[in-house]
């Protein structure tokens, strides 16, 4: 495994994130313990999960089953890069959703009895709330730095300009973003126009959900998600552009999954794709895929299969 720093911070995490939405929906809790066991046993220290993976009748069982591993001992938790969400609501009760500051340490400390730990190492925000001042969301975060519950600061789903306004403010709380989860693949590469550029600027790791856009780019991948209506109606859409990858990755000896995470992996300011397994033989198929580089010739040939927005202004204007 290979590893490098989250954005401008000197924490070091794997090239490749576990991503837990499947655990309790598609995993049972053992399938789901085997497959943090096997991200172990690969290298990959970065795990990802929210205060809201779960079902209708186990809304955390997420954190929850990340938990009861953590609590099996053996240096589980030590060697892990520990990270979760705040935003989404938990309760139709007010003050359970959002980024109130109320809600920041009241979910935060639900999160760590669920997780069985001291502390999150990444406490992201899911989502921007446009109701929420920053000073506000700065302050609970100081807080529950000073308390010892988080160590670094992330957000998710944030467009180029709330990077900037929320990095402008945490200086002001001697805070930083450190990351930015955002759907991105060869499929969906909206992020590039603005996105991508200011978390390069701003010192801020990209850490792509959906890497291989929901099962499109998975090739011979899980069968249950590139059989749902959205996934074949895409599959017919970029239909070229999917056998024009297949065909580079047979002459690369790989599998369209693999090359689509190694992509991502070279594009200036990706950290680590989030990968989301529901058996452990699926994540090892992911093993080789940090140490494939891909030339400026493959390189280029994906990116005529799959075109990007260009940067703004210039993707509009002169």
């Amino acid at each position: 495994m290979r590893y490098t720093t989250l954005g401008a911070s000197r924490l070091e995490v794997s090239r490749l994130c576990l991503g837990t939405m499947n655990f309790g929906r598609h995993a049972d809790t053992d399938a789901s313990h085997s497959v943090l066991d096997a991200a172990h046993e690969m290298g990959i220290n970065y795990i990802d999960t929210a205060n809201r993976y779960g079902t209708a009748d186990r809304p955390h069982a997420s954190e929850e089953i990340i938990g009861e591993w953590f609590a099996k001992g053996g240096g589980r938790r030590e060697r892990t890069v520990l990270a979760t969400k705040v935003f989404e609501q938990t309760d139709p009760w007010p003050n359970n959703g959002g980024l109130s500051a109320l809600n920041i340490r009241r979910a935060c400390d639900a999160s760590l009895k669920r997780l069985k730990t001291d502390r999150i190492d990444v406490y992201q925000m899911h989502h921007v709330d446009r109701l929420a001042p920053w000073d506000e969301i700065w302050e609970a975060f100081e807080t529950l730095r000073a308390q010892g519950k988080i160590l670094y600061a992330g957000s998710s789903n944030f467009a180029g300009w709330h990077l900037a306004l929320a990095q402008a403010s945490a200086q002001d709380h001697r805070w930083r973003l450190i990351s930015e989860q955002s759907v991105y693949s060869l499929a969906r590469r909206d992020i590039e126009r603005e996105v991508l550029p200011a978390a390069r600027a701003l010192g801020i790791g990209i850490v792509p959900w959906s890497p291989l856009a929901g099962g499109l780019l998975a090739g011979r991948g899980d069968g249950v998600r590139r059989t749902d209506a959205a996934t074949l109606a895409a599959s017919e859409k970029h239909r070229a552009s999917l056998e024009g990858t297949q065909r580079l990755a047979a002459e690369l000896e790989v599998e369209p999954a693999a090359l689509a995470l190694a992509w991502l992996l070279a594009q200036e300011g990706v950290v680590a794709p989030i990968v989301g397994p529901r058996t452990a033989d699926q994540l090892r198929a992911f093993a080789g895929v940090p140490d494939l580089d891909l030339d400026d010739e493959a390189q280029a040939r994906l990116d005529a299969l799959w075109t990007g927005p260009g940067v703004a202004p210039e993707a509009y204007a002169w």
